[in-house]
């Protein structure tokens, strides 16, 4: 499976407060969060979106509350992937869970606002298509790659059952 989507950069430390501000907390349809996605830090990011796109972040991505309102307000933004330096683990259990796919590689800096990525789940390559250039991240494990495949682990459990 190959994403592929422009790039929107963010620093270190962004905290699930970051990507959903608690007073939207009061629902969990996707397409409402996802238009509020990023609004504290970046007030114009859901209007600039893609569907698509990728988020790319510096290290601790995700941290702070263990909230699954963040992974999904970014997938409800249309953002196909996250690409980040290193995540909060609960973050990084949270996206695998509702079937946003996330990599980690310590060249995310080398990536810029605007970038076009090509990002391949399988293998764990991220092509920087902008820049020319070729990144590896840990490539999902088999049953991973499948809870990605069926859009969550509720999904993917509900495959399994029938």
């Amino acid at each position: 499976m190959i994403l592929k989507g422009r790039a929107h950069k963010f620093g270190n430390d962004i905290n699930t407060d970051d990507i959903i501000a608690a007073k939207y907390l009061v629902t969990t349809d996707p397409a409402e969060l996802g238009a509020k996605c990023m609004e504290t830090i970046a007030p114009d990011f859901a209007a600039k979106v893609k569907k698509g796109d990728i988020i790319v972040a510096g290290n601790n991505f995700g941290c702070g509350s263990s909230r699954e309102h963040a992974p999904v307000s970014i997938k409800g933004a249309g953002i196909s992937c996250v690409i980040a330096k290193s995540f909060a683990r609960i973050f990084y259990r949270n996206s695998i869970n509702i079937g946003l796919p996330i990599f980690e590689t310590n060249q995310a800096d080398d990536i810029k606002t605007g970038d076009e990525l090509e990002v391949d789940l399988v293998q764990g390559e991220i092509k920087n298509i902008t820049q020319n250039k070729i990144y590896k991240s840990e490539a999902f494990a088999g049953f991973m790659q499948e809870i990605v495949n069926a859009g969550g682990l509720m999904k993917w459990i509900r495959r399994k059952r029938v």
